[in-house]
């Protein structure tokens, strides 16, 4: 294979390999970039329940466009057998960068935001992968992680929405009934949730049991659930108990170990119910962890104590100093106000439609037109908090609306913000309170009326006020 031209990939060397797939680095000639192309093994390439499943690996990853995802650029077919085309990832998996030892409490923090957030948009389209496991995470040379494999990902009803899921999900579940035999677990044995043991029906909590498995290894460096037989780890994932991480590796944050065990939870309905929540944990626990760091370094600095002569240097340093910068300051001009400033564009897209800056500054939070038709029939609204110094989060998904009246709470915690929609524009408007941090919002009034101005008056009489 090494060596050939396939379509117009040019196979340059093998990657790797497994039961269900060798991936090779090729050269795409046409866009000049490389790529992955992942075949089938010849010995599985004519299987009919195989063949599919890789074939629903490359419908489920190219549905799904997010930065912690490997993107699926095509699929196609040589010589009989079929193969996807892959970004090319540079780095290793997280079973390689784990290696039985624990990682550093930022890149398990970090990594696990960016999982979580994958998860949270992978199951938002309702699609569960069933194989998390570091082994289908990959770690790219930058720090960042990409959920990989979704050979046995399978599309469910959406938590919460079953009632909706309609003809896809219905059909996708006659699908999977002829690749999988009634009462089959499907899954790495070591990371299944207890559900998939039972091989009972699986919905997207079954990827937040298998991250907790993976969140507990990157801490201590080791498997949750171990055994010397499948059925011994099958036993330990229904009726056992993991060694509390923190045990293991000191060094580890309480809170970590409360996520890991919510996550581990063995009844699915006491389990975090989406990865959203977990990502937000993640990030608040993130954020204390930055900041109890940095406290530590201000007073951990040395400060020099010398008696006698050093004490009497040591003044006349500071009065010379002192005199200098009076001399400077009455000799050198003054610059004219705001003649320093700086300033640092946050976004580049065009499409801010309202913004607001939280009271420390540390803040912006925005809504983002993602139509660019502002009062248009297809006008359709998200809402966004930028951490200055660090990256976005989303704190409502796009929909038919439109925000007005954003206003960060004094604690800087929560976020409120008048939302109506389209339809009902200007009219009939809803105030939300809203985590910072991404989370389910709290509806507190309904009908603030936009056209008389009525939010920002009862804003000032303290209506918004945090209850």
């Amino acid at each position: 294979m090494v060596g050939q031209t396939i379509s117009h990939y040019r196979v340059i060397e093998k990657l790797g390999g497994g039961g269900m797939g060798v991936v090779y680095k090729a050269e795409d000639t046409e866009l000049g970039r490389f790529v992955a192309l992942k075949f089938l093994p010849e010995d599985v390439a004519q299987d009919p329940q195989a063949l599919e499943r890789f074939r629903r690996e490359a419908r489920a990853a190219s549905a799904l466009n997010h930065p912690n995802i490997c993107t699926i650029h095509e699929i196609g077919k040589h010589e009989g057998r079929s193969f996807i085309v892959m970004e090319f990832l540079d780095g290793m998996t997280l079973k390689h960068r784990i290696g039985g030892k624990p990682m550093e409490i930022e890149e398990v923090l970090s990594q696990g935001i960016e999982i979580a957030d994958a998860l949270d948009a992978a199951h938002s389209a309702g699609i569960v992968h069933r194989d998390i496991k570091p082994a289908n995470i990959f770690v790219t040379k930058r720090g960042h992680a990409k959920i990989l494999d979704f050979g046995l990902a399978k599309v469910v009803p959406v938590i919460g929405n079953l009632g909706e899921a309609g003809p896809t999900a219905a059909s996708t579940v006659t699908l999977e009934e002829h690749l999988t035999s009634p009462g089959q677990a499907v899954g790495t044995i070591a990371y299944m949730s207890p559900e998939q043991v039972r091989a009972k029906e699986l919905d997207a909590r079954t990827d937040l049991f298998s991250f907790g498995a993976v969140l507990y290894e990157m801490a201590p460096g080791t498997l949750p659930f171990r055994g010397e037989s499948s059925g011994v780890i099958f036993k330990t994932i229904l009726d056992g108990t993991p060694t509390p991480a923190v045990r293991l590796n000191p060094d580890l944050p309480p809170k970590l170990e409360d996520i890991i065990n919510k996550c581990l939870e063995k009844d699915r309905n006491l389990r975090y119910q989406h990865a959203a929540d977990i990502r937000t944990n993640l990030q608040r626990l993130k954020r204390d962890t930055e900041s109890r760091n940095s406290a530590a370094t201000v007073a951990a600095t040395p400060v020099a104590r010398k008696p006698g002569l050093w004490v009497g240097v040591g003044v006349a340093v500071v009065f010379l100093a002192a005199v200098g910068w009076g001399v400077y300051s009455y000799l050198i001009p003054k610059p004219a106000p705001f003649q320093r400033i700086e300033i640092t564009q946050l976004t580049n897209n065009g499409k801010v439609s309202t913004a607001a800056i939280s009271p420390d500054g540390k803040y912006v939070a925005y809504a983002v037109n993602e139509v660019g038709e502002y009062w248009g029939s297809q006008h359709r609204e998200s809402l966004w908090v930028r951490q200055v110094m660090g990256g976005d989060v989303q704190v409502a998904p796009p929909a038919d609306v439109t925000y007005f009246g954003i206003t960060f709470a004094r604690d800087g915690d929560f976020l409120y913000a008048a939302r109506s929609e389209s339809k009902n524009r200007g009219v009939c408007c809803f105030l939300y309170k809203m985590p910072i941090l991404g989370g389910a919002g709290k509806q507190l009034i309904v009908r603030v009326d936009s056209k008389s101005d009525a939010f920002a008056r009862r804003k000032e009489a303290g209506v918004c006020a945090e209850p």
